[in-house]
């Protein structure tokens, strides 16, 4: 890995995380600064934006950035598989874990406690260490559609209204995860991209530009619906949930991924699965389907903001090791 010299990493590469991390936890303060100060963003606001994040933004940001990945020079198999069964792990894990929480909590506890920002934040760190996204798509087919899946499934079965797995429950669940718009973006986007269709310049900018506004709109929705007064009293399940996506599963999954021989560049976006911050979709998720989103978002600006210094703190041991 090249563009680590000596001395210069550890002061390099906490910059690029903090650039790729700490604008992220300010458009949530402002966000927070324009419901609370000004009023500029309404409750309704908020509402409206985070539904729009979710119906349209996100899943155009992921459909551009899978259609834009050369899968015949990336493609490993293992990789992905590798991915799908950590991932599945993972939730299992926290599926356990939850069972120490109140039942209106155990959905969102699980949810934020496994699901990566490999999309946003990923992509922006992959960047700012390579200059490129690299074997990044590979892991958003090998864990983001099973993180949509189990999410749906979660959401709905653990309804603050008490779902119950029923025959009712369980179309609901399959019928929500066959219409996910994230879930429909990630086919749509390998489908796109493995029969190489082209995109025209005009229509490919205005794809750019749409799903360029995920990013700061729902950052901003999140920031305008956290209530402080109810996130400082679920303390316990965000730190929790934070020690999970930040430093538990990376611990836990890292030397497996070493073991298997992965390396470089591939490494390092298997970390960028592991121990990335909480995406903000899974508050947008939890909103959209009547859940209070309070953990969620507690849980993506912890994680955010400690991810600048848990992250490259992973880097660096990998580094020191020889891995990357």
């Amino acid at each position: 890995m090249d563009c680590f010299d000596g001395e210069a990493f550890h002061t390099d590469n906490l910059i690029f995380s903090l650039n790729a991390t700490v604008p992220v936890f300010l458009l949530m303060v402002l966000g927070y600064l324009l419901h609370g100060r000004t009023r500029l963003l309404s409750t309704e606001f908020a509402d409206n934006l985070n539904t729009f994040v979710f119906q349209l933004a996100l899943p155009v940001q992921i459909f551009e950035s899978l259609i834009t990945a050369d899968f015949q020079e990336v493609w490993d198999g293992g990789a992905v598989l590798f991915c799908l069964m950590v991932t599945a792990l993972s939730i299992l894990i926290t599926m356990l874990a939850s069972l120490t929480q109140k039942k209106p909590l155990r959905a969102e506890f699980i949810q934020a406690g496994y699901r990566s920002s490999q999309a946003l934040l990923g992509a922006a760190l992959m960047q700012n260490i390579y200059g490129h996204n690299g074997p990044l798509a590979l892991i958003i087919i090998g864990s983001v559609p099973l993180y949509n899946v189990a999410a749906v499934l979660l959401l709905t079965l653990l309804s603050p209204e008490g779902g119950r797995l029923d025959r009712k429950t369980l179309g609901r669940a399959l019928w929500g995860i066959a219409k996910n718009p994230i879930i429909l973006a990630i086919a749509a986007g390998v489908v796109w991209s493995l029969l190489e269709i082209p995109m025209p310049g005009m229509l490919g900018k205005a794809v750019s530009n749409l799903g360029a506004t995920s990013t700061p709109l729902g950052l901003l929705a999140l920031g305008a619906s956290i209530d402080l007064k109810k996130a400082v009293a679920l303390w316990r399940p965000t730190l929790v949930c934070t020690l999970f996506k930040l430093v538990l599963f990376a611990a836990a999954f890292l030397p497996a991924a070493v073991l298997l021989g992965y390396r470089g560049e591939l490494l390092v976006t298997i970390l960028v699965m592991l121990a990335s911050p909480t995406t903000v979709s899974s508050f947008t998720m939890a909103r959209s389907m009547g859940h209070d989103g309070t953990l969620s978002a507690g849980v993506v600006m912890m994680t955010t903001l400690c991810s600048a210094f848990t992250f490259t703190a992973w880097l660096y041991l990998l580094r020191l090791l020889g891995f990357v």
